[in-house]
Formats: C-alpha cells, sequence, structure tokens
C-alpha cells in the first residue's frame, strides 16, 4: 500500500514543485534546469556505465578491493544518472543527492544490514560462532542421501497415444 501511495504522491509533488520553482525562477530558467539536469544525468549514466563494465571486464573492481560495494557504489550512480534524466525538481534533489559519495555508502550500509537482517530471519535467527546461519537447530536435520534412478517399466517403450509413437 506504501508503494502505491508514493506512486500516487510522486507525480503531484513534482507538479507542485514545476508551478512553485517555476513561478519564482520563469519558464525560460524551469526549462534550462530541467534539461541540463537530463544532459548531466545521461552523461553520468554514459561514463559511469562504460567505466564500471570495463572495470568488470578486466576484473579491477575486485582487485582494488572495492568487490560488491564498489559495484553497488557504481549502481547507485548510475540510478543517480537516471533520476537526474527525469523530468522534476524531486527527481533532481534525489539525483543529486545520489551522487555524494556518503550518501551513496550510508545507503549501501543500510541495505546491507537490511539483506542481513533479511537472511537471518529466513535461515532462522542469528549466525553460530562458525558464522553459518542456521546450525545448531533442532529442525534441521544432518542426513546423507542416494538418487536411484526408477527402473523402466515394462509397457514404457508403448505409449497410450498413437500420436507420440515413432
Amino acid at each position: 500500500m506504501r508503494i502505491f501511495t508514493l506512486f500516487l504522491l510522486w507525480p503531484l509533488v513534482e507538479i507542485a514543485l514545476f508551478v512553485t520553482v517555476g513561478g519564482a525562477i520563469g519558464l525560460f530558467w524551469t526549462l534550462v534546469v530541467i534539461a541540463g539536469s537530463a544532459v548531466l544525468g545521461v552523461w553520468l549514466l554514459r561514463s559511469r556505465g562504460v567505466r564500471s563494465a570495463a572495470e568488470m571486464r578486466r576484473g579491477l573492481t575486485a582487485a582494488r578491493g572495492g568487490g560488491l560495494g564498489q559495484l553497488a557504489g557504481d549502481v547507485l550512480a548510475m540510478l543517480a544518472g537516471v533520476l537526474l534524466i527525469l523530468p522534476g525538481f524531486l527527481t533532481d534533489a534525489l539525483g543529486l543527492l545520489l551522487l555524494f559519495p556518503p550518501v551513496r555508502a550510508l545507503i549501501i550500509l543500510w541495505a546491507a544490514r537490511r539483506v542481513g537482517n533479511i537472511r537471518a530471519q529466513a535461515t532462522g535467527g542469528t549466525p553460530s560462532p562458525s558464522g553459518r546461519f542456521g546450525e545448531g537447530r533442532p529442525d534441521i536435520i544432518d542426513a546423507e542421501f542416494i538418487e536411484v534412478d526408477p527402473e523402466p517399466r515394462p509397457d514404457s517403450s508403448r505409449s497410450a497415444s498413437g500420436w507420440t509413437r515413432h
């Protein structure tokens, strides 16, 4: 329900900001700001996307010690580019906010904690001293198994239908 409300309110806020800011700075400057932010967004997407793809191809992200954190930072920077391309002052403000590395770091930290909490809930609590989730729980059975192929039935070569006979 929150997402639905957000989708309803977002355009209303954008329209209100267009009217308010447009009335304060004028139509020409409003169009210049919107067009300028779109150009910045396209440039950001191109530069970050090309750089990130090249680093992934060469394996530099892992070699630099960035790993998933660096990749997440690049994804958030590209999201900033998308937000800058979308017309509107609220999306531009959020896109500009995502350009600051401390803001991206906070979002990555929040997401990592959130994923850790979801993983802990899905596997039954906190990690054990060995670092494995769910270890030592009474409802988990450690066992070995062997897969046994079923024996072919004698009438399996004949199909009940004439359509499948070759």
